[in-house]
């Protein structure tokens, strides 16, 4: 049902060069160079041209892949729905933010596919824009997302409500207090998230609206794993700014210790995304009520 011009322009883009794709695809190099040269004269553009060796995108070809990948996942979908229907069970694709890795909400997950036989899911973790992203390419059923979200194509529930906390070994000095100030933060060795996360983010914009700037901190690492950060936290290899949420089992079992930040306001909402096509939105009040029973 699909143009198989579309899987052809997909793994031309994937592979770099005609040669990988044809074989693949189990096609001949001509065949492939045939299907991109059809799709060129279809849509009256040029998708590709040569940097050395490698095929580069124009910019149009950009524009024909991202809509090829919403085809292609669109397709993909009425194949597992089809098949749903014809077993009488539920396959999900839901994104969490790596925040939310360390949530409950893995726990809600497991619980509800439990209560409901024939219910599979697939947790999909990603940064916020790239969940977003997805979600708009059909990728995705839903998302859990830490932070507001205003896109116009896509709907939000909210979950909960979280902050950004200081987080430090217990036995680290600043724990004796019951809220640190800024220049506390400034004398520690910091383990941050990666520049493109909601957390960092929200973390900046913060100093920001007291006219600091995130250079004036001694940021040692950055990275996108949250279990990593705790456990170099707990090590005493520095203090991070976390979300709560995200160390509830850690602060629970006294591992680690959450501390506010005086006169930084870092607030924000937990929300279940979706777009237009989702079809169950009982399922997604179901969540939130598993999610409140915790």
């Amino acid at each position: 049902m699909l143009d198989p011009k579309i899987k052809t322009l997909l793994k031309v883009v994937e592979t770099g060069n005609y040669t990988q794709a044809a074989k693949a695809l189990n096609l001949t190099q001509p065949a492939v160079s045939q299907h991109i040269k059809a799709l060129e004269t279809e849509l009256h553009v040029k998708l590709f041209e040569r940097a050395g060796n490698h095929l580069v995108l124009t910019r149009d070809g950009n524009t024909v892949v991202d809509y090829a990948r919403t085809m292609m996942s669109l397709y993909r979908n009425l194949q597992s729905n089809l098949a749903d229907e014809a077993s009488g069970t539920l396959s999900l694709n839901i994104g969490i933010t790596h925040t939310m890795e360390s949530n409950r909400i893995s726990e809600v997950f497991a619980k509800y596919a439990s209560a409901n036989s024939g219910v599979s899911i697939k947790l999909i973790t990603g940064t916020q824009n790239i969940l977003k992203n997805r979600l708009k390419n059909y990728e995705l059923d839903f998302a859990i997302i830490d932070g507001k979200v205003t896109d116009p194509q896509l709907h939000s529930m909210q979950l909960d409500m979280d902050s950004l906390m200081l987080v430090a070994a217990p036995n680290h000095p600043l724990t004796k207090k019951s809220i640190v100030t800024v220049n506390d933060i400034k004398k520690e060795k910091l383990i941050l998230r990666l520049p493109d996360s909601g957390t960092r983010n929200l973390f900046i914009a913060s100093l920001e609206s007291q006219n600091m700037s995130i250079d004036e901190f001694d940021v040692m690492l950055a990275m996108d794993n949250v279990a990593t950060i705790k456990d170099l936290i707990r090590h005493g290899y520095g203090v991070s700014v976390l979300a709560k949420s995200a160390c509830q089992d850690e602060l629970r079992k006294k591992k680690l210790t959450a501390l506010p930040i005086e006169n930084l306001s870092m607030i924000r909402e937990i929300n279940i995304v979706y777009g237009d096509n989702f079809k169950y939105p009982e399922l997604l009040q179901e969540i939130v009520r598993i999610y409140n029973e915790e």
